[in-house]
């Protein structure tokens, strides 16, 4: 029986928590002990994890990590732990020289300078593992690196390296103890070893999972837009972050009414931009338009129902939305951007824009105005995306010899 450990740093309902309950149901139970710690010990799919799952946090919040309740909680457990075993005086040169590094590129990230301190001051676990895998960059990467002991090491990168904000520096050069590196597209693998060249021969590509028979099924229960609209309907899912670049939407969306186009554009999603964006919603009179309803349970009637999908990002590593929207056969129009370009094929399974008010408004124009064409997209998505036949857990095993 080969113990295996996870980390990952929430379980909120974000794409890569999503991939990894998927990728919790493939071990055999009576091959594996797996073993699940969540870094931040919060997030509302912690229910959803598989029963043979041993879960070793010793307190939890299944509050939202993206609700105005959930933050709360959050930030004061951040607080709270910055003082844990000195875990902020510890890391205080650390942090000092990366920030100063951030603001020489004209960015500071505050979450990306925290995530050491949190790994330093989070739950001691004892025992050892047969591997020890850490499902995201950042906090649970330095955690497994630093505090787990294992026989084996495994990492997983969801976004593009660089653009996201990391660095060696913050790193610690981590990376290059690791065994093997996964990263979710061939994009996200680049980005990376333009950075860590030396991790080249044990880094590969893991594809996220999804169970498509469980969200076709999904696609088919109860539920969807409530409304009595007879118009087009533009769906976007996401969480409400300047990675998701809904300001940009939301400019489109005008370009759109003062075009006279008759679609209202909906997005499914929390986030700490929600008020921000809702302000501008009603400054540019889009309040009926633009409509936020929130994070969804259950958001798969809403891809069958939509006439559009758009995933106009700044940057993806590969997104489960448009994986998702794909499975169910969506009309696609994509940002031109690392991720999105591997996912969609311009003019084949969908369409691709520039990551302009301009850009999106016009690529909707011409996607709502042609139903042959979205036929022909839709057909091509659905059939892109295949049942999950091979062996993955064969990515993880390692020849011992």
């Amino acid at each position: 029986m080969k113990k295996v450990l996870f980390v990952i740093n929430t379980l909120g309902g974000a794409g890569a928590e999503k991939a990894l309950l998927e990728l919790l149901k493939r071990f055999p139970e009576n091959e594996y002990e797996v073993s699940l710690y969540v870094l931040l010990a919060q997030g509302e799919l912690i229910h959803q994890v598989p029963e043979q799952v041993k879960i070793l946090n010793q307190s939890y919040s299944d509050a939202s990590v993206l609700s105005k309740k959930g933050k709360h909680i959050l930030n004061q457990q951040i607080f709270k732990r910055l003082f844990v075993r000195g875990a902020i005086f510890k890391n205080l040169g650390y942090m000092l020289k990366n920030m100063a590094e951030m603001l020489k590129k004209g960015k500071l990230y505050p979450d990306k300078l925290l995530w050491r301190v949190m790994a330093d001051s989070t739950q001691v676990i004892d025992g050892h593992y047969d591997m020890a895998v850490a499902f995201l960059e950042g906090g649970s990467t330095y955690y497994i690196h630093d505090h787990i002991r294992a026989d084996r090491k495994v990492t997983f990168l969801h976004v593009d390296y660089s653009y996201a904000g990391y660095s060696r520096s913050l790193d610690r050069d981590c990376y290059l103890d690791f065994d093997r590196v996964f990263t979710v597209s061939d994009e996200v693998k680049k980005s990376f070893l333009e950075v860590y060249p030396e991790c080249r021969s044990y880094t590969g590509v893991f594809h996220n999972l999804l169970d498509n028979e469980e969200i076709i099924r999904k696609s088919k229960l109860a539920g969807g837009f409530e409304d009595a609209y007879d118009g087009k309907r533009i769906l976007t899912v996401g969480r409400l972050t300047a990675q998701k670049a809904y300001d940009i939407a939301i400019d489109a969306m005008k370009i759109l009414k003062d075009h006279g186009v008759k679609a209202k554009w909906y997005v499914l999603g929390e986030g700490e931009l929600r008020d921000r964006l809702q302000i501008k919603i009603n400054h540019l009179g889009l309040k009926d338009d633009f409509i936020l309803l929130g994070a969804k349970t259950n958001p798969y009637p809403y891809y069958t129902q939509c006439d559009l999908y758009v995933h106009a990002t700044l940057f993806e590593g590969k997104s489960i939305a448009i994986q998702e929207a794909q499975i169910l056969g969506c009309t696609l129009l994509v940002s031109d951007c690392s991720g999105n370009r591997e996912q969609v094929i311009d003019g084949v399974d969908g369409k691709m824009c520039q990551l302009t008010p301009e850009g999106i408004s016009a690529g909707i124009e011409e996607l709502l105005s042609d139903e042959e064409k979205c036929r022909e997209y839709c057909k091509k998505a659905s059939e892109k995306l295949t049942a999950e036949k091979e062996d993955v857990l064969q990515m993880f095993r390692f020849n011992d010899n």
